[in-house]
C-alpha cells in the first residue's frame, strides 16, 4: 500500500477548540526554518515575550511559551510550585479543576477540594471558608474560564482572598486569554497558563505561561528539585531569560513559535480591549439566534464566557446526530459535553479567528436545518433574523 500526502477538508472550527487559524499564522508557519540558537531566532523569541505580556497585561519578567500544549503549561506552574505535602486548596467547578486536584497529587502535595456546580462560577464565599478551615494551605488554584461548561470565574476576587491568606495563586486562562478581560498585573496572579489554540487562533501544541517575583521566589528557593526536568523552570530560563547568551536546554519548535508570533502581532494590531469586546458582542448575537429558537444556556449571563457557549439540548434529541449532520454538510465544528455534561450540553466556540459575523449566521443555519432533520421542538426559521438584529442594534 502507498500512503501518499495528507490534505485535511476545510473546516470551519466552532467547538471547544482548536479554533479557526489565521491564513496569516498558517503562512509564517510555512516560512524557512533555522536554528533555535540563532541571533535572528533570538531576537524574535524576545519580541514574542514582549508580546505575551502584552496580552497577558502583565511586567512579569519570566513570561513565555511552554514547548508543548496548555495542558503541560499547567503542569508546568505545579511542578515548579507545589512541593511534597504542600496543601492546596483547589477549586473545582468542571473538569479542568479535576486535572489540578491530579497535578497536586502527582507532585506529593495534598490537595484541598472546594466543589461548586458544573456551569456556575467559582464560589469566593466556600474559598475563604476553605482557607479559614486550612490555614497551612501554601496554594490556591482555580480555573479563570472552565472549557468543560463555558463558566466565568471571578479571578481578581479569588486572588485577593487567596493572598488574605498568604497563598500564591495558579489560574487557568487557557480558554480566557485574548477573549475575556485578564489583568495579570492588576489582579496579582502568581502563576497562570494558556494555550495557542483558543483566543489566540494559533495551532494547538504551545501553552503561554507567566509567573510573578513572589512565584519565582518559591521556585528558586525549593527543598526540594523540580521533579520534571523539561519543566523546571529554574533551567528553561537559561533558553528563555533576558540576557543575550541563551543556554540550550531543548529545540524550540521553531515554526510554531513562528505562527504564535504573528497570532501575537495580529492580537496586537486589533488590540487586546478590542479583542474583548469583539469576543462579547459576537456572543450576544450567537445568544439572540440560539434564544430564538428556543435554546437554552446553562450558564448565567452574569458568569458565562462569551468564546464558549455551552446550551442545553432539546429532549429528545439525539445530540451525536446533530453533530454529524454539522461536520458532514457545512463542515462545521460544535463540540459535545464533556465529564458531567456529556450528552447534556452543545459547546459553541466563538474564538478568536472564529469569532465573527459569517461564522455565527453559518451556524445558526446549520443548527436550525439539523436540528428540523431530527424533529426536535424548536422555533424555525428565526434564528439568523434575531443575530442580524443583535448585529445591527
Amino acid at each position: 500500500m502507498t500512503i501518499k500526502s495528507f490534505h485535511p477538508p476545510q473546516r470551519t472550527l466552532m467547538g471547544p477548540g482548536p479554533s479557526d487559524v489565521s491564513p496569516r499564522v498558517l503562512s509564517a508557519m510555512a516560512r524557512p526554518t533555522i536554528g533555535h540558537l540563532d541571533p535572528v531566532f533570538v531576537t524574535m523569541m524576545d519580541e514574542m515575550k514582549t508580546l505575551l505580556k502584552y496580552a497577558f497585561k502583565t511586567d512579569n519578567e519570566l513570561t513565555m511559551p511552554v514547548s508543548a500544549p496548555g495542558s503541560a503549561g499547567m503542569e508546568t506552574c505545579f511542578v515548579n510550585l507545589v512541593e511534597p505535602g504542600d496543601k492546596v486548596i483547589v477549586c473545582q467547578n468542571g473538569v479542568f479543576g479535576g486535572r489540578m486536584k491530579e497535578n497536586v497529587e502527582r507532585c506529593g502535595g495534598i490537595a484541598v477540594m472546594v466543589q461548586d456546580d458544573w456551569g456556575r462560577a467559582v464560589d469566593a464565599q466556600k474559598l475563604e471558608d476553605a482557607l479559614k478551615a486550612n490555614k497551612d494551605a501554601k496554594i490556591v488554584a482555580f480555573v479563570h474560564a472552565e472549557t468543560s461548561t463555558g463558566a466565568l470565574s471571578d479571578a481578581k476576587t479569588l486572588v485577593e482572598i487567596a493572598h488574605k491568606y498568604n497563598c500564591l495563586t495558579i489560574v487557568d486562562a487557557v480558554t480566557s486569554l485574548a477573549g475575556s478581560k485578564l489583568l495579570v498585573d492588576e489582579w496579582k496572579i502568581d502563576a497562570i497558563y494558556s494555550g495557542t489554540q483558543k483566543c489566540l487562533s494559533c495551532t494547538p501544541g504551545l501553552s503561554p505561561v507567566s509567573f510573578s517575583a513572589n512565584a519565582l521566589e518559591k521556585i528558586k528557593n525549593r527543598k526540594t528539585k523540580v521533579q520534571s526536568w523539561f519543566m523546571d523552570l529554574n533551567l528553561v530560563m537559561g533558553y528563555w531569560g533576558g540576557a543575550t547568551k541563551r543556554a540550550y536546554h531543548h529545540t524550540a519548535p521553531i515554526n510554531a513559535l513562528y505562527g504564535l508570533h504573528e497570532s501575537l502581532v495580529i492580537l496586537q494590531e486589533e488590540g487586546i480591549e478590542n479583542s474583548w469586546a469583539r469576543h462579547q458582542k459576537n456572543h450576544l448575537a450567537l445568544r439572540a439566534g440560539l434564544e430564538a429558537m428556543g435554546l437554552t444556556f446553562i450558564v448565567p449571563e452574569n458568569e458565562r464566557l462569551p468564546q464558549l457557549n455551552a446550551i442545553s439540548i432539546p429532549e429528545g434529541v439525539d445530540e451525536a446526530a446533530v453533530r454529524n449532520i454539522l461536520l458532514n454538510d457545512y463542515q462545521l465544528e460544535i463540540g459535545a459535553g464533556l465529564g458531567a455534561m456529556a450528552g447534556k450540553v452543545w459547546r459553541i466556540g466563538l474564538m478568536g479567528h472564529a469569532s465573527n459575523q459569517r461564522n455565527i449566521l453559518l451556524c445558526l443555519n446549520a443548527l436550525d436545518d439539523a436540528l428540523g432533520r431530527v424533529k426536535a421542538p424548536i422555533k424555525h426559521g428565526v434564528a439568523v433574523a434575531a443575530a442580524n438584529k443583535a448585529f445591527a442594534g
